[in-house]
């Protein structure tokens, strides 16, 4: 009787520690979905061979469906960003860094690419985008993201994104 008492406390504290585990487990990774909407403020030069923009976005990024971890649904983080874009003959070539700011005051940076498309009213196109960390919550939170991007008229930008992260 006591071997069977001792093997059933086992059990209980193996379970657990399983659960512990899972549970831990499941704040270590997930997906989300962000929609950001910008104002930009872009200038544009011409170069020998190349037509370089440059400028920044401001705006609110919402996520709109999450799996838990850092990223709360619901929540609306003003993001900044800055642009940087070339185009030539060989192609689009978009990077944007931007720095998001949750209402905790923690930040999560994240860095996007676009090879094709354009930053005109009536434009936009696919991108990826990379979660870099951030601090509190955010900190060690990496992941990847694809996104669609539009350009409204009267400079304002709308993306959505779909993600996954780990910790």
């Amino acid at each position: 009787m006591v071997a069977a008492t001792k093997m059933a406390a086992a059990l209980v504290a193996g379970a657990g520690m399983l659960c512990a585990a899972h549970i831990a487990a499941a704040e270590e990774s997930g997906s989300l979905r962000i929609i950001r909407t910008y104002v930009q403020d872009y200038t544009t030069i011409d170069q020998p061979g190349e037509r370089v923009t440059g400028g920044t976005l401001n705006g609110v990024a919402t996520i709109l469906e999450s799996s838990g971890g850092p990223f709360v649904e619901g929540t609306h983080d003003r993001a900044t960003c800055v642009v940087y874009i070339k185009r030539s003959e060989a192609g689009f070539d978009l990077e944007v860094p931007c720095e998001t700011t949750a209402p905790s005051g923690d930040r999560w940076y994240t860095f996007s690419e676009r090879r094709e498309g354009d930053v005109e009213a009536g434009s936009g196109g696919p991108g990826t985008m990379e979660i870099l960390g951030g601090t509190g919550p955010y900190e060690g939170v990496t992941g990847s993201c694809t996104y669609e991007v539009d350009y409204l008229p009267d400079d304002w930008v709308v993306m959505i994104a779909d993600c996954t992260w780990q910790k």
